[in-house]
């Protein structure tokens, strides 16, 4: 994800400070890893070194002086041009289940063993996931990342019962080598 135009995204509703973007980006993106204030502040700088965001003032709210930034013209065109743009399914697949797989295999572990427990630790991750989106009053954009992660850890639970079906031959493959 690129905090560049997230950070861009929510300048695009009006002049905000770093807190407040921190924070809107946090309710915006419920599963997303939070954003560190530093990061917010440092992609803040390069928006601004870079004519995409300048400084518009600064408000007090009460509280400490907070320097407020707006997006420019040029951050609203490239804000457009990235948005507008198909994300490329990935060129190639890092897969570090199958890693830790294949290295159990070389190295004389028990794959099974490792994929039933991250099996457990897949279905774990998925009730906590489910428990969110249920949750009574919980938010659209909760419920729809809640379901992008879900769809995710479905594929790998998918992926696993394969490869757990395949290991005999995986086996041989990888000692033949």
């Amino acid at each position: 994800m690129s905090t560049r135009h997230i950070l861009l995204g929510l300048l695009a509703t009006g002049p905000s400070h770093g807190y407040d973007l921190k924070r809107r980006h946090d309710e915006r993106f419920p599963q997303a890893r939070p954003l560190a204030y530093g990061q917010v502040y440092t992609t803040l700088q390069r928006l601004v070194r870079d004519g995409l965001a300048e400084v518009d003032g600064t408000d007090s709210d009460g509280g400490p002086e907070r320097t407020m930034y707006r997006a420019t013209n040029d951050g609203a065109l490239e804000l457009a041009q990235w948005a507008g743009e198909i994300a490329p399914p990935a060129p190639f697949v890092t897969n570090e289940i199958f890693a830790k797989v294949v290295v159990s295999i070389l190295s004389g572990g028990d794959p099974e063993a490792y994929l039933r427990a991250q099996r457990a630790a897949h279905m774990e991750r998925m009730r906590q996931l489910t428990a969110v989106k249920t949750a009574p009053g919980t938010d659209l954009a909760t419920v729809l990342s809640a379901d992008y992660a879900l769809n995710h850890l479905d594929a790998d639970l998918r992926w696993m019962t394969t490869t757990a079906a395949r290991l005999t031959t995986l086996t041989a493959e990888v000692d033949a080598v």
